[in-house]
């Protein structure tokens, strides 16, 4: 049984930063960490081997390369589009503590949700399943009533970890 938090915010918000702390809690207290990551800002290919053989590979047409080497491999698609759901039930088979998903805004899975300044509280209104908030400033006080807040996100790692905020998934199921 494992849990799905999900860590969203506008560019620049700190989410990397926060998911590498987060990551390193769980390592500390033996849990079993996978990410998941939105590359929402286009931009340039993410594949790095357009001339492996694995890159080969997708140009002839395959949608779905694997290279595997000492018990790592790297798996790419080209062209293959998997919704979140998708991508959290292939992560099931490696039994996994926590699954940290940064970006996928409007997903419904829980979230954390890291806010640079003032001008990005209308986020709030937008999300949905919001477990806790990190910002550096104050809140008005509609949102301490109604969401945990934390300006520490040490503070706020601990507390996600303790209380294993997030939402359980059945690995059985797989």
């Amino acid at each position: 049984m494992g849990r799905i938090l999900q860590v969203v915010g506008f560019q620049n918000s700190g989410k990397t930063t926060f998911v590498t702390e987060y990551i390193k809690a769980c390592v500390e207290a033996h849990l079993k960490v996978g990410t998941i990551k939105h590359h929402g800002h286009g931009g340039a290919s993410l594949h790095h081997d357009q001339q492996k053989d694995t890159g080969k590979h997708r140009q002839a047409g395959a949608k779905v390369s694997l290279v595997e080497g000492n018990g790592s491999f790297i798996l790419s698609t080209d062209k293959l589009s998997l919704t979140l759901t998708q991508m959290i039930t292939l992560y099931n088979m490696f039994e996994l503590d926590v699954i940290l998903v940064e970006g996928f805004k409007f997903e419904r899975y829980p979230k954390v949700v890291l806010l640079r300044g003032e001008e990005d509280i209308d986020l709030l209104d937008k999300l949905e399943n919001v477990c806790c908030i990190l910002a550096g400033f104050p809140l008005p006080k509609i949102y301490s009533e109604k969401f945990r807040i934390y300006s520490n996100m040490y503070e706020c790692i601990n507390w996600l970890i303790n209380t294993k905020a997030g939402e359980y998934i059945d690995n059985s199921n797989v």
